[in-house]
């Protein structure tokens, strides 16, 4: 008989977390960085006691909310390349459900997470017991069949012994480059701490290395077929690249064949953005120099990006006619978009591959000659987006550019919505692979100090800086005091403009009225006068307001040496964006209104729809 040791489900969940293994630069780590954790009655007892048994060998951190534990895990994972990941668990009822926006982000960037939310008795004796949402037409149904649609893998473990197949499916998912992304066991309260007796070589040490899949001879000889007749190739580098750890064979490649680089959001530091072929963002917030290369574009190679309207101008921004899509991507899914030609592989080795079949082809002297004086033009109209101001009201661009003047381009720089991403992905200069961090997936408003956390932990060395809006910190700010709590020190910069700007600008620019985005053209009796600073200060954070660009490089320098987190606020002009660069985004207009605004928005609105490339 195989020899077994008798443990409660939940002590044997976290026995075999601990023996989980990858190997990282020669060095062998555990692949779990830790757990975040907030316990309630559906958790504390069970998983509690066998988070506390390993509390010096699996790290278990508290914080104030479940949504931002879940971002600090999805952050790490993604500081990590996808190499290592986080737990994150929680009790019944609201707890479970604060994690689902953060399951949709992992969900959607394909970032791994494993998510261990309390559930119902199994045995449905206490029934319905404290936080239980009653279904009145399934007796299965919780709270956690929410997590469904957004999981790469869901079950729910109702008796102690599934926890066995259900642990081995969960890290197949989250160790799989294609299938990446968040994993929910719900655990049966009652479930957790009922014990089995389970097969020791359940918890054997387990080493899991990326998976590599090489292209098929086929796609491989078509798709480089199709590159050797391209006059005009450009690349577009996404996320895949930097998950990969492709960013070396990236360089190569665009060297070896002289074609320009462009980068999506989550692909954005794929290339050093001094890199003479990086031509930066592309798409509605890309620059000048990556949008002209991909209206004349006649082959699209498309490396680890999912082509997301943001990318394509909704479809509208690649215009000839004649081009062709080669769709490089370890998932099939998206390998074959919009017609492409599919080359199913891994970004380094696929790249690698494909620069090999290509038999020296170089990109025509003309196309790279005109890429490059693109990115000249480019640079002089960034600098002046980022130049300094007296201007009482600073636009999002001139903070950005005293971020770099301060920092440059090697502190890892974390965001995720309103305004900022837009302007950082046209004007921030990233440096190396993973030194930009931002959400543009799902845009997740209160993601960005609650990252702040896990891409500190990811990356403890480095200078974790967070440029944030007013409205995103208002949504989550908590984990300020669990940054002091943990002595992970973070630099946050609060622009405050009001209230959601850049909504209210797409509302401006949709023939909308000023309605319900700014505070001022809200609601109200009074409106708030909220102190930032003191805010930050009352959580143990260094602050301070500054009241010009100069007064924040000066705070920007002193917060390099404080030891803890240091919170910056400025006041920004709403309405201000810069205007070189970007492309149109499909946001519909209403075909009726008495509104003359929208009404001329809508015929505008008719013409630009006409440049879509419906299906391809």
């Amino acid at each position: 008989m195989p020899k077994t040791t008798r443990l409660t489900m939940a002590q044997a969940l976290i026995r075999f977390m601990t023996c989980q293994r990858t190997k990282i630069d020669g060095r062998v780590v555990p692949i779990f960085g830790g757990v975040w954790a907030i316990f309630g009655h559906g958790n504390v007892a069970g998983l509690g006691e066998a988070l506390y048994a390993v509390r010096y060998k699996q790290p278990t951190f508290r914080a104030h909310n479940e949504q931002a534990m879940a971002h600090a895990a999805i952050a790490y994972g993604k500081a990590n390349f996808r190499r290592r990941f986080m737990a994150v668990t929680t009790s019944i009822g609201p707890g479970a459900l604060n994690l689902l926006t953060a399951a949709g982000m992992a969900y959607v960037n394909r970032l791994p997470v494993l998510l261990l939310p309390g559930d119902a008795f199994a045995n449905r004796i206490p029934d319905p017991v404290l936080q239980q949402a009653e279904n009145f037409t399934d007796g299965t149904a919780t709270v956690n069949d929410c997590f469904r649609p957004v999981s790469r893998y869901f079950d729910r473990i109702v008796r102690p012994e599934q926890i066995i197949p259900a642990l081995n499916r969960a890290m197949q998912v989250l160790t799989d480059p294609a299938e990446c992304g968040p994993v929910t066991l719900a655990l049966c309260q009652d479930v957790q701490a009922e014990a089995y007796d389970y097969p020791e070589s359940f918890f054997e040490e387990r080493m899991w290395m990326p998976r590599r899949p090489r292209a098929d001879l086929g796609e491989l000889t078509v798709a480089a077929e199709a590159l050797m007749a391209a006059e005009k190739p450009l690349i577009i580098a996404g996320g895949g690249v930097l998950y990969s750890e492709a960013s070396a064979a990236l360089t190569n490649f665009a060297e070896a064949t002289g074609i320009p680089v462009c980068e999506t959001q989550a692909g954005k530091s794929s290339l050093p953005d001094d890199h003479p072929l990086n031509m930066g963002a592309i798409g509605v917030t890309g620059t000048s120099a990556s949008n002209r290369l991909a209206e004349e574009a006649d082959l699209i190679l498309a490396v680890g990006t999912r082509l997301q309207d943001f990318t394509t101008g909704s479809w509208a921004l690649f215009k000839n006619d004649g081009k062709t899509i080669v769709g490089l991507n370890v998932q099939p899914f998206d390998a074959h978009k919009h017609r492409a030609l599919p080359l199913v592989t891994d970004a380094r080795g696929g790249l690698d591959e494909l620069l090999a079949a290509l038999k020296g082809y170089k990109a025509p002297v003309r196309w790279t000659g005109k890429a490059e004086k693109g990115k000249t033009t480019w640079q002089v109209e960034a600098d002046t987006a980022r130049a300094s101001t007296n201007a009482q009201f600073p636009s999002d661009a001139q903070v950005i550019g005293a971020l770099d003047r301060v920092f440059g381009s090697y502190v890892v720089l974390v965001q995720a919505a309103g305004s900022l991403p837009g302007e950082l992905h046209k004007l921030w200069k990233a440096g190396r692979p993973g030194s930009y961090h931002v959400d543009y997936g799902f845009s997740t408003m209160g993601y960005e100090i609650a990252a702040g956390l896990g891409v500190k932990l990811a990356r403890p060395n480095e200078q974790i800086v967070i440029p944030v809006g007013d409205g995103s910190y208002l949504m989550l700010n908590s984990e300020i005091a669990t940054s002091v709590m943990l002595g992970l020190k973070l630099t946050i910069v609060v622009l405050d403009n009001g209230g959601f700007s850049c909504i209210n600008r797409l509302q401006m620019a949709t023939g909308g009225a000023n309605f319900n985005n700014l505070l001022k053209d809200s609601q109200h009796d009074t409106l708030p006068k909220i102190d930032f600073a003191a805010h930050a200060a009352s959580m143990g954070a260094f602050s301070e307001h500054v009241a010009s660009i100069a007064e924040l490089e000066a705070a920007l320098e002193k917060s390099k040496v404080n030891d803890r987190t240091t919170v910056i606020v400025i006041d920004t002009d709403p309405l201000v964006t810069t205007e070189a660069g970007g492309h149109w985004w499909d946001v519909v207009v209403p075909e009726v209104s008495s509104r003359e605004q929208v009404q001329e928005a809508r015929k505008a609105y008719e013409q630009a729809v006409k440049q879509q490339r419906v299906g391809n």
